[in-house]
């Protein structure tokens, strides 16, 4: 769920509703968002993300440590939704040839910007995850840390669009909120703890604003639905990572905090292949 102010009064965000968003609100709720927000995002944010550091969820899981993406070196990478490109950038140093593709110009102006500022110029790409501006076959593997695949209606399309663009036996690897997250509020404190929904309301969390257009989307699915929606793409899912809260670890992002990560997992990391 959206955890910005700013973003919500320059976009006039009034009430909360559940309802049913198809693939254009969304995409149109999602462009205005993540412009309006992209300051407020990299202020919070930015340090825990870094500009180039592959951080894959607010359990502080890092592709160096975790490994999930294998050996990039040599490879041609499409990063799903990159925001600021940080993990591109990471990439990229580790000798990955990268694309970053966002929808968002907002936050692929903080991409260009880190791009300049660390020298590392990985391409940037505005499009649509659910209508890919690629060749087929023009990737070795694609990978997506919270991008893109919560915020589209059709997930399915992405998922068929990323194989499409894969090679054989490229692999696909995104992070997305754990769905048994869906049944708590959405607090990091002691009444996140208590469950109020339904895991198996699909109902899209939308904020609208004073006439009822949509400023924010986030689609809800099982982890069903993700498992037969990569099935019916193409892809066999081999691994399915729950990254466990890290001793030490404090910082609270949304509603990830030390007090729930110790209690049941905040994200899915989901390991294909195609």
């Amino acid at each position: 769920m959206s955890d910005s102010t700013s973003a919500e009064r320059v976009l006039g965000a009034a009430a909360v509703a559940r309802v049913e968003v198809g693939s254009r609100e969304s995409v149109a709720a999602n462009i205005a968002w993540w412009d309006a927000d992209a300051d407020d995002y990299h202020r919070e944010h930015g340090d825990f993300l870094g500009v180039s550091d592959f951080m894959w969820c607010p359990e502080a899981l890092r592709e160096a440590d975790a490994g999930l993406l294998g050996e990039v070196a040599g490879k041609d990478v499409l990063e799903v939704g990159c925001g600021s490109a940080p993990c591109a950038r990471w990439l990229a140093d580790q000798g990955a040839r990268v694309v970053g593709l966002d929808l968002s110009t907002g936050m692929l102006r903080y991409a260009a910007a880190a791009n300049t500022a660390t020298g590392t110029p990985v391409p940037l790409v505005r499009a649509n995850a659910e209508r890919l501006p690629f060749a087929s076959g023009s990737f070795d593997l694609a990978c997506s840390a919270f991008g893109a695949v919560p915020f589209v209606a059709d997930v399915g399309a992405v998922f068929t669009e990323v194989a499409r663009v894969l090679r054989p036996g490229g692999t696909w690897t995104f992070a997305v909120t754990h769905p048994m997250r869906w049944i708590f509020p959405d607090d990091p404190g002691p009444d996140g703890l208590v469950v109020t929904g339904s895991y198996f309301d699909r109902t899209p969390y939308v904020e609208v604003d004073a006439d009822g257009t949509p400023t924010y989307v986030e689609h809800h699915r099982t982890l069903g639905d993700y498992v037969r929606a990569l099935s019916t793409a193409g892809f066999t899912l081999f691994d399915l990572v729950e990254p466990e809260w890290p001793d030490g670890h404090t910082q609270e992002w949304g509603q990830w905090s030390p007090l729930r990560g110790e209690r049941f997992p905040g994200t899915a990391i989901f390991r294909c292949r195609r």
